[in-house]
């Protein structure tokens, strides 16, 4: 998915030269092409997180339409201040665009893991927060939002799904509309692990790149079923109660610390958040 952001990015700085880019030390090496075609609007900022959302703020109050970009927990929980104040608060449209989402550097532990950028920042007043699940979706919405006049977060994955899907900012879309009982609500790459849980089960299948503005138009159609909103992350289940009278639960992330090591795979499956897993959960719910 970074691949696809240095691809929009590319296309975008040939018309806007208002496109900056301050880099905390990571995917720089992708960026070579935009470094040579224009050095005055490219920052390898280094390991300073806090600098960087600083940077993009008073870029941003001169016009510039900045990215910021780093490991998402460094410069999304390290920097709630700056993001709050300096971005927020002042109401300047920078974009913040990171890597590692949820589990994608399962390897590294805790320190690396990220589970609750989403969760915050969409309680930031004027934050638009944006979790794409595929390439194809990163390209859509990072055009059609990344210059909307207010500060916008982008989660992106490493680890994106295969789902073909009609994506568009600020929209849900639906996957699956079975006319059934049961809805499953879900967000970001674990859309793949969804829709091949939910095979010949009885449920409707909703997707929610845009975790701000939330769709609560779509949301409302489907009031009257009993929500399962599956999710790696803190955030997505948060914004459909927002909608008062839903019956929901949930199902992802155990008030715990995951401290388990190895792949991506084998710490879904420790959340009972592999296919088969997920299946059973979701099974149980229909079949009550």
């Amino acid at each position: 998915m970074r691949s696809q952001f240095r691809d929009t990015i590319m296309d975008l700085a040939t018309t806007d030269s208002s496109i900056a880019l301050l880099f905390g030390d990571v995917s720089v090496y992708l960026f070579r092409e935009f470094q040579e075609l224009y050095p005055d609007r490219f920052y390898n900022v280094g390991i300073c997180e806090n600098t960087i959302i600083s940077m993009a703020a008073g870029m941003a109050s001169q016009g510039l339409t900045p990215f910021a970009h780093t490991i998402a927990p460094f410069i999304t929980e390290r920097c709630l201040e700056q993001i709050k104040l300096d971005l927020a608060y002042n109401k300047f449209p920078a974009n913040i665009v990171t890597c590692g989402a949820s589990f994608d550097y399962a390897w590294d532990g805790a320190t690396h893991h990220c589970l609750t950028d989403l969760a915050i920042l969409r309680l930031l007043p004027g934050m638009e927060v944006v979790q794409p699940g595929s390439r194809a979706e990163l390209d859509i919405l990072l055009r059609e939002s990344y210059n909307s006049g207010n500060p916008t977060y982008y989660r992106l994955s490493d680890r994106p799904h295969e789902v073909e899907t009609d994506v568009a900012f600020g929209k849900g879309c639906v996957v699956r509309d079975s006319g059934a009982k049961t809805t499953v609500v879900t967000a970001g790459p674990i859309l793949g692990n969804v829709v091949e849980a939910c095979k010949n089960l009885s449920v409707n299948i909703l997707y929610f790149p845009t975790i701000k503005p939330f769709d609560y138009e779509l949301l409302d159609k489907y009031k009257d079923t009993e929500i399962i909103v599956v999710h790696d992350a803190y955030g997505l289940h948060e914004a459909v109660n927002v909608m008062p009278g839903l019956n929901t639960r949930y199902h992802g992330l155990k008030d715990a610390f995951c401290a388990c090591y190895g792949t991506l795979e084998d710490i879904r499956e420790t959340l009972d958040l592999g296919v088969e897993s997920m299946r059973a959960v979701i099974a149980k719910t229909v079949n009550n």
